[in-house]
């Protein structure tokens, strides 16, 4: 039996489980901790993609914590400056020591007799198996797979004589300097990859199968650098971070009750910024805005790259790879050095990791998330699954905070289990993500937990409705149950919790 046992064990030390971390830190500083990561550094999703350009596609100041404010003057942060930011958190609120690398999870255990959960992980390194244990257990794992992108095959793709790149495994060494180069792709990616490369490149290609609407921001925030010459840094943040939490809810739900005014106006801001010599059908997508995420460019970029001619657009489909490039259905060639697959990712639940009640395989998808955090019928589990119309991180800050309150409300009633379970049939068929259309909520709908027909086991989607459910609403209610042990006491494999 494994002697590594904490209170609570994280899976996951990106920007969800960093923080995660900090909270749980801050607000039950006598609770032992441990994050599990599979990588070799802190960082995630930011440690992993390295291709040019990389940055945040939501504003830095609400994709940032709640609890250390970002103090910079861009509004979308690189990847490199997200990165070292997480890892500066990690230092400064004590989390660092707490992350073991190199482990990839297995298997996650309930055992009912010992009321605590048992992780089987493998260390990669060394192939060596090894056994934690933990009171609570809470999956910071992102929702994609982080060994592979989603990557279909296309026609013809041995006779290609370049080099053939997905942005999620970039090369460390690629040069396209000189070269030619086609992006498949239309996501945030492609619109991050195209400007970054344009210049340094022949030439940048983005071929997209069909358009997504992609709206232009100031690189740096006017306002919030105005309203530092007469405030405080902190207070100046604080007050930009909330007007931007408040308009990025207005404008989703503007897009969700006007959808063709909002379809117009962002059409307009396009065509503003493209000017008159591109074909506003490659901006024109056939669904309307916030069916899929709407893709955010800085300081008009990818506008720029268009008119200046250092890039260019095509809309179409592949009908096979050629030995110099792609021939699309059109009958149309584009030449190419270098082809970059940004066709996207593959959905990925708990890291991959199967989970299990008594050694009885449990699948998420078979559950409702409660309050979009604990799960259904699993026992002392948390999965922190951020925002996708909005920035990730609101919803990692209120989760953490209402795990913290959970806690304290459990350890002053001496409780040591907590089950959500539904008494009123509000299952439904459809997925937590099903207002979207995009491809890979698609493909992995039926990997994610169902939604709720009502509260708490619906799952909104919105920070205004969750921040009060997870900290202001009572932490008991009719659907929390905190299951007594029959033994008077519990000595399992604990013993003594290792310090955290």
């Amino acid at each position: 039996m494994s002697k590594q046992h904490y209170n609570v064990i994280i899976i996951g030390a990106g920007l969800s489980g960093i923080g995660t971390a900090c909270r749980l830190a801050d607000e039950c500083p006598d609770k032992s901790i441990a994050i599990l990561e599979r990588r070799e550094r802190i960082g995630g999703t930011w440690d992993l993609f390295r291709y040019p350009g990389i940055r945040s596609d939501s504003d830095i100041l609400t994709f940032g914590y709640s609890f250390k404010l970002w103090n910079g003057s861009t509004t979308l942060a690189d990847g490199g400056s997200i990165r070292e930011y997480i890892q500066q958190t990690a230092h400064e609120y004590g989390i660092k020591d707490k992350v073991h690398f190199g482990l990839r999870i297995i298997n996650a255990n309930w055992s009912s007799e010992d009321r605590c959960w048992y992780i089987t992980a493998l260390k990669e390194r060394t192939n060596e198996t090894v056994t934690y244990s933990c009171d609570f257990l809470v999956g910071c794992t992102g929702y994609y797979n982080y060994d592979e992108g989603f990557r279909p095959e296309f026609p013809g793709e041995k006779d290609f004589k370049g080099t053939i790149v997905h942005p999620q495994h970039w090369p460390e060494n690629l040069d396209y300097a000189g070269k030619k180069v086609v992006v498949i792709g239309s996501g945030a990616t492609s619109v991050t990859l195209v400007p970054s490369m344009a210049g340094k490149a022949k030439h940048v290609t983005m071929l997209q199968r069909s358009p997504s609407y992609i709206f232009s921001i100031p690189a740096k925030d006017p306002i919030t650098n105005a309203l530092r010459r007469v405030l405080p840094a902190r207070w100046a943040f604080k007050v930009a971070r909330q007007r931007n939490i408040i308009s990025q809810r207005i404008q989703y739900l503007a897009c969700r009750k006007w959808p063709n005014l909002m379809r117009r106006y962002l059409l307009s801001h396009v065509r503003k910024h493209v000017g008159p010599g591109i074909d506003m059908e490659h901006f024109s997508p056939k669904y309307m805005p916030w069916d899929e995420r709407v893709c955010a460019v800085p300081d008009a970029d990818l506008f720029k790259a268009l008119r200046t001619g250092t890039a260019s657009i095509e809309t179409g489909h592949i009908d096979r790879f050629t030995a110099n490039g792609i021939l699309l259905k059109s009958g149309k060639t584009l030449d190419a050095d270098i082809i970059v697959t940004a066709t996207g990712l593959n959905l990925q639940v708990l890291g991959g990791m199967e989970l299990t009640i008594d050694g009885k395989t449990e699948s998420l998808s078979d559950k409702m998330a409660y309050k979009g955090l604990l799960i259904e019928n699993v026992p002392n589990m948390a999965w922190v699954f951020g925002y996708v119309n909005a920035s990730w991180t609101l919803k990692v800050n209120i989760s953490g905070d209402y795990l913290g309150r959970l806690f304290k409300f459990m350890k002053e009633r001496n409780l040591d289990v907590v089950v959500p379970r539904d008494t009123g049939q509000n299952k439904l068929e459809e997925g937590i993500l099903d207002t979207l259309s995009s491809g890979y909520v698609k493909r992995s709908r039926n990997s994610l937990p169902r939604q709720g027909k009502a509260y708490p086991w619906r799952t909104t989607m919105s920070y205004g409705y969750d921040k009060k459910m997870l900290t202001e609403d009572p932490i008991e209610d009719q659907f929390l149950t905190f299951p007594v042990s029959n033994k008077k006491t519990l000595s399992k494999v604990r013993g003594k919790s290792k310090a955290a």
